[in-house]
């Protein structure tokens, strides 16, 4: 059966949070309104449903660094202009250590935050008031302080942070970080969007011609049917190289399934005020001579009797009243086919549990026991290998790419649409505008950086 055929200035791939944010800046930006939004799924129903909705502006680059702060603006704007609606918290991000004033770790400090380090990182060692440090009392965003409070004091964070074992002796609390709702900033914009001439068809682009116009066969629930399209931007999350594909060409990017872990926190371990908590330090899971015995039988779970990295993290969830917290733990590195069965793992709530209370030592309580109701959930992180983004345009002239936000789609959606829509209305203002196209990987200068940065690179 064929459906009825159409047209569109702007065809954007892909209704995610990504997607949406393109067509939202496209048009509040831009005045662009004959745009389509193709999804085979509900908007906001793939990989932004799985988001844990956080925000930074800590990175070890400088580019990531203006990146991210860009999108926080941005951000902060539509919180204002809506009265809130996102939910936008600031809290920090507490990035922990059991390592005394770590050294690499505040040097990376100073080269994320570049020109701006001096005036932006505070240490605060030695016993004393330390004045100038301002807990996390409030959860306003427009209240917080800027920049990063290095607390290597261990008094001060057992009075600041009591949950952690006291056995933390370093706490880099990034302050211009917090979260927000996904949801509500996706549903916001694709409010604006229809309210502006936009429109959302529910298919799965299946094929692009080319020429003077591109031909996109889209499968829907009457049928397939033709879009005519100006122009092509691919926001399509995890199936990025899918699209590209349809036109001749490789993103070179690859999906690892992440997973989480929410439930209520009835004994009240985690306080409510607690900001977004990364565990940095990698450890050895607590597992009985039994349990490690038949691990170490499956090469499958092998990998769980040995040193694992950090990354555990852990953060309240929902209404400052509320009792729910989150789990996640970015361990595995193996990539998947998105396009297969999710590869969730019924073990992953006891193993985050066990990483997460070694940190947190009450959350102990509910290993093997969590509450009914809580959820486990994962999303495909789409990444490149040195975890940067890719925005802007690609070989194919009048198509443009908005992806592989791997691990950051939800704070970075806002920039992400504004520049992608910049390359598409207008010139790019960014000074890493260029940086962040596919067009990096001709640039032998950028790359070798990248490569020198290594693993530092990632979160």
């Amino acid at each position: 059966m064929v459906a009825s055929n159409s047209s569109a200035e702007i065809a954007v791939i892909g209704a995610g949070s990504v997607g949406i944010a393109v067509a939202y800046y496209l048009n509040t930006k831009y005045g662009y309104r004959d745009i389509v939004i193709i999804d085979p799924r509900d908007p906001m129903s793939l990989t932004s449903a799985q988001s844990g909705e956080n925000y930074r502006n800590w990175w070890p680059h400088p580019v990531m660094t203006a990146f991210t702060n860009d999108s926080i603006r941005l951000l902060e704007e539509i919180s204002k202009n809506t009265g809130n609606r996102i939910n936008m918290t600031r809290r920090g991000y507490a990035l922990v250590t059991r390592r005394q004033k770590p050294q690499d770790l505040i040097d990376d400090l100073y080269v994320g935050y570049g020109a701006d380090a001096e005036l932006s990182i505070r240490i605060h060692e030695g016993a004393g008031p330390h004045s100038s440090y301002r807990p996390p009392l409030s959860a306003k965003w427009e209240d917080a302080p800027s920049g990063v409070d290095v607390l290597c004091d261990r008094a001060l964070i057992r009075k600041t942070f009591p949950a952690f074992e006291h056995d933390v002796a370093t706490v880099m609390h990034v302050r211009r970080a917090g979260s927000i709702s996904g949801q509500q900033l996706g549903q916001y914009m694709l409010e604006h969007i229809k309210g502006n001439g936009g429109r959302v068809l529910r298919g799965e682009a299946e094929a692009i011609e080319t020429g003077s116009l591109f031909v996109l066969s889209v499968k829907t629930a009457e049928g397939y049917m033709e879009l005519q399209a100006d122009r092509i931007v691919n926001a399509a999350g995890p199936y990025v190289d899918d699209v590209a594909a349809m036109l001749g060409e490789t993103l070179g990017v690859s999906c690892v399934y992440q997973q989480k872990i929410a439930f209520e926190d009835r004994d009240a371990i985690v306080p409510r005020n607690l900001p977004f908590t990364i565990d940095l330090d990698g450890q050895k899971l607590a597992w009985t001579d039994e349990e490690r015995d038949i691990l170490a039988e499956d090469p499958a779970t092998a990998k769980l009797t040995e040193f694992m990295h950090g990354g555990i993290h852990c953060r309240p969830d929902g209404a400052e009243d509320g009792k729910w917290v989150k789990l996640g733990w970015a361990f595995n590195s193996m990539p998947s086919n998105p396009h297969g069965e999710e590869p969730i793992d019924s073990q992953f709530p006891d193993i985050v549990l066990r990483a997460a209370s070694r940190l947190q030592p009450g959350l102990a309580n509910y290993i093997g026991r969590l509450p009914r109701g809580a959820h486990h959930y994962g999303g495909y992180y789409t990444t490149t290998e040195e975890n940067w983004p890719l925005v802007g345009p690609t070989k194919t002239p009048g198509v443009f790419v908005a992806g592989a936000l791997s691990g950051f789609g939800t704070m970075a959606a806002c920039v992400t649409g504004e520049l992608c829509a910049d390359w598409i209305g207008g010139k790019p203002t960014a000074s890493y505008a260029r940086v962040l196209t596919p067009g990096r990987y001709e640039d032998a200068a950028i790359m070798a950086e990248l490569k020198a940065l290594g693993s530092r690179g990632h979160l």
